[in-house]
Parts: structure tokens; sequence; C-alpha cells
């Protein structure tokens, strides 16, 4: 599951009610986390430490080479600030500008490796990592140093509006997100990752740094992944053209698997419980079963299932989908645990969170 080869190439049960928690967005300036202390949840993010960050604030994907990205740090800081974990919060803060921030404009360097020399060997960026960090920043905001945090966070958000925006090739008006500043442009269209889309992020963003050109990128996204939707499985990776959607080009995964999973959680998140996206995995991961495992990569023209995985990160996914199209009470979302590398580990808590703010009548069973 490499996941993020093409960038070198190309450029718990059992929680019951307690874990009904609103969200709470950074606009508020509320002055404590969604996540209160004693919340049960709590325990499983302690466990997503243990497994996945480092003491001094790396965020470590150990099923790649113990390599880090701008992804998992950014994940790791919308987490942490949302758990309320200052301590964790001022460590992933420190490592990630030390040794990620090393570009000439605001964004991150998408990769740290722990054995090259230099760590950083390619520059670019990744833009889902800038947006998960500039929104992690925002949403930390309230715990401490508000004030340097909410700058850099618009910082960030200024570039990405300024270096990761393209106008759609087919002269609709709509915009796209370049999944980094180089690389993606290309003769024939743009090479496009629809689940580099996270329109809560977006928007917050866009209103805390006055960037309309962000929250008109989270609606057009919206309307590309519904138009994607509406056709099958999500593809990980399309291009777009004048002429409208194509297969993207090697080596960019044209299946619907560990990139696309991701789509409808990022729906769900922005409180979209009627996207197509998600009704769309919900039906295929009924039809393709648990059978060997939880379907994690899927044809996108036909029904089949090229691989499965027993990691209850992507069980959690599924179950949560299922139940919010299905408006069911109770869910088998499974409780979290830390046997799991970073990656279902991460989209296993975040799915908790999601679950736990937006959708209470989900919990697990």
């Amino acid at each position: 599951m490499n996941r993020r080869s093409f960038l070198g190439a190309g450029l718990g049960a059992g929680m019951g009610a307690a874990l009904a928690m609103p969200f709470v967005p950074h606009a508020a300036m509320a002055s404590v986390s969604p996540f209160a202390p004693d919340h049960p949840l709590q325990e499983s993010w302690r466990a997503w430490k243990a497994l996945c960050l480092a003491p001094d604030g790396r965020v470590v994907d150990g099923f790649q080479g113990d390599a880090s990205h701008s992804e998992g740090q950014g994940y790791g800081l919308t987490l942490a600030a949302l758990f309320g974990d200052d301590a964790a919060v001022t460590q992933i803060i420190r490592w990630t500008e030390t040794n990620l921030a090393i570009r000439e404009d605001e964004l991150l360097a998408w990769r740290w490796r722990p054995d090259a020399t230099p760590h950083v060997t390619d520059r670019n960026n990744a833009s889902d990592g800038d947006l998960f960090y500039a929104w992690g920043l925002s949403l930390a905001a309230p715990l401490s140093d508000s004030k340097a945090r909410l700058a850099r966070a618009g910082a960030i958000a200024g570039d990405l509006a300024r270096r990761c925006i393209a106008p759609c090739p087919d002269g609709s008006g709509r915009l796209m997100l370049l999944p980094g500043t180089n690389g993606f442009r290309r003769d024939e269209g743009i090479v496009v990752n629809p689940s580099y889309y996270m329109a809560r992020a977006l928007r917050d963003l866009a209103a805390l740094a006055s960037l309309p050109d962000l929250a008109r990128l989270a609606t057009d996204g919206d309307t590309l992944i519904a138009a994607l939707a509406a056709r099958g499985p999500v593809p990980d990776w399309v291009m777009v053209t004048p002429q409208g959607v194509a297969p993207a080009p090697q080596p960019f995964s044209g299946v619907s698997g560990y990139e696309a999973v991701r789509i409808p959680l990022f729906a769900l998140w922005s409180d979209q419980a009627q996207s197509p996206a998600v009704r769309a995995y919900a039906s295929r991961m009924a039809v393709a079963g648990d059978v060997g495992g939880v379907a994690t990569v899927f044809d996108t023209v036909g029904t089949g299932v090229f691989e499965r995985s027993a990691h209850p990160g992507y069980a959690a996914l599924g179950a949560l989908a299922d139940c919010v199209t299905s408006n069911a009470v109770g869910s088998v979302m499974p409780g979290f645990t830390d046997d799991q590398p970073y990656y279902p580990a991460t989209l296993h808590l975040m799915a908790l969170v999601v679950q736990a703010s937006s959708f209470q009548r989900c919990v697990p069973i």
C-alpha cells in the first residue's frame, strides 16, 4: 500500500451514549476541546499516540519505511487539537516546522525519510497535507499560542489558494485543487485526487483567512465527487480534461482504493450525510460483504473487489457509512485497536471522532 509513491515519480465498542459530543468549530474559539479529558475516546487517542507519534512530534508511518508525511503531520495535529492535547500539538508543530517547512513558500515538503540524506529529497508539497495541517493549527489555536497558530494557518491557506488552485480545463469556471504545486498539470488536462478535497477544512480556512476561493473549491469539489460517484466507485485519481473526466495516467492509481476510502469519511466529517459518495460507498461495501476481510480496493467499472484487509480501521469506515445511510440506531463500528498500521489506525480514530461528533445515533454497540 505505497499510497504516495506517485509524488516522487511525478513531482470502541460499548462506549454507549457517553460518546455523544457536539463538534465545536474553531471559529467559536472555544476554550475547551470537543473531547473532554474524561471522554471515552481519550483512551483511543492515547493508543494512537503510542502507535504513531514519536516523542519529538514526528508521526511515523511504519508501513512505509518509518517515513513521515505532511499528511500524517496534518492528521496528527488535527486529532491532537480535537482531543485538547496541547503538549502533542506543540511537539507536532515543532517537528513539522523544523523538518518540512523548508520550501520557498508557506507550504510543506511532502515526505521525510529517516534512511535518506538529506531526509527530504523532494520538496514538492501535497495539498491535502497542507490543508489538514493548516486546519489543525486553527483548531489548536484555543489551546495556547493562539495568535501565532492562527497566523501560520492563514499563511498556509493563502499559499494553498495561490499555488494549488487551477481553473477546470472544461471552461466551466469551476476551480480544481492541484495535488501539489508541481507535476499535475499535463498537456491533456489536470491530474486530480478527489480524496484531497475536505470540504469542512476548506470552508473553515476560507472563513478564517478571508479566502473565498477555498470555499468555492469546496463546493466545486463536492460537484466533481458527486459526478464521479454517479458513475460508480470514485477512483483514487482522475484526469480532468477539456472534454470531461478521463482515467488518470500512469503511475497514478485508477482503481477505487486506499486513497478514495477517505472520500466518504471526509464527506461525513463535513456533515454531508446525503453525499452521493457516501451512499455509493455504503452500497458497494454491502455488496462486497466481509468474507475474507473488509473490501478496500474496488474495480471502478464492475463489481470486482481487488483487495481486502483485516485491519479494523477499514471496517469502522464501512460500518459508519452503512449506519448513516440506513438511518439505523447503533453501528457495528469496532472499537479502536493499535494492532494495525498508521493509515488504517488513523482513519479508524477519525471515523470514531466523526461518529461521536455528528452521528451520535451510530454509536458502536
